[in-house]
């Protein structure tokens, strides 16, 4: 009978002790979890250390980056920040492939007082874009000059489109309905005109938005 309370009371006595080891586990795991949440550093979401690569001065429109054309380098917009910019949709198949040459002439009459043209081929409509990036940038190269930056190919429309694009179309009430739609943004990257495809690149409506735009600080 004694044997059996003994044996009893030493089951109780290592339970007692198992649930006390337990809960100091968890104690002391709430601790360390605790004193980590309080340095600095260790709690910074995925989306603020993603962010943290744009400077504080980069307007949220230029806040994207894209592969370079010629050679697929990662490029951050932001670098235009503070300039006038002309963000075309581009095709080298396409009726308005000939605008090349006035978007390059825009480029080099304009570049040195602060103004850039921005490239972004696409194949949204007619498929009428190249599939490799080397044989676009080779026949823009070749065939018309180019030497305005341009990016990747990416789409350009729908729900899929770049996120750039679809911040202007957002912004301009407008999203492109063919290749070479054109969208100039203001010093302030927040300002935002819409041109469609048909307009030449040196129409006096762009060439009247660039000198505006230049001459706002």
């Amino acid at each position: 009978m004694k044997s059996r309370f003994v044996h009893s009371k030493t089951q109780r006595f290592a339970r007692s002790r198992l649930v006390r080891s337990a809960a100091l586990v968890a104690l002391l795991t709430t601790v360390a979890w605790t004193s980590a949440l309080a340095q600095p550093g260790k709690t910074t979401p995925p989306t603020a250390k993603a962010g943290a690569a744009f400077p504080v001065t980069c307007p949220p429109l230029l806040r994207h980056q894209f592969d370079r054309l010629q050679d697929e380098k990662l490029q951050s917009l932001c670098q235009y920040a503070g300039q006038v910019i002309l963000v075309v949709n581009t095709a080298s198949l396409c009726g308005f492939t000939g605008q090349y040459k006035g978007l390059e002439d825009l480029f080099a009459r304009y570049r040195d007082r602060g103004f850039v043209v921005l490239g972004f081929p696409s194949g949204d409509f007619g498929r009428q874009e190249l599939g490799d990036n080397r044989a676009i940038a080779d026949f823009c190269e070749n065939t018309f000059g180019v030497k305005f930056p341009m990016f990747s190919k990416s789409r350009v429309s729908g729900p899929n489109a770049n996120p750039l694009f679809s911040q202007l179309a957002e912004r301009s009430g407008q999203a492109p309905q063919w290749n070479f739609h054109k969208y100039l943004i203001g010093r302030d990257g927040q300002t935002v005109l819409s041109f469609s495809s048909a307009v030449d690149p040196q129409s006096p409506m762009i060439v009247r938005g660039i000198d505006q735009f230049l001459s706002t600080k």
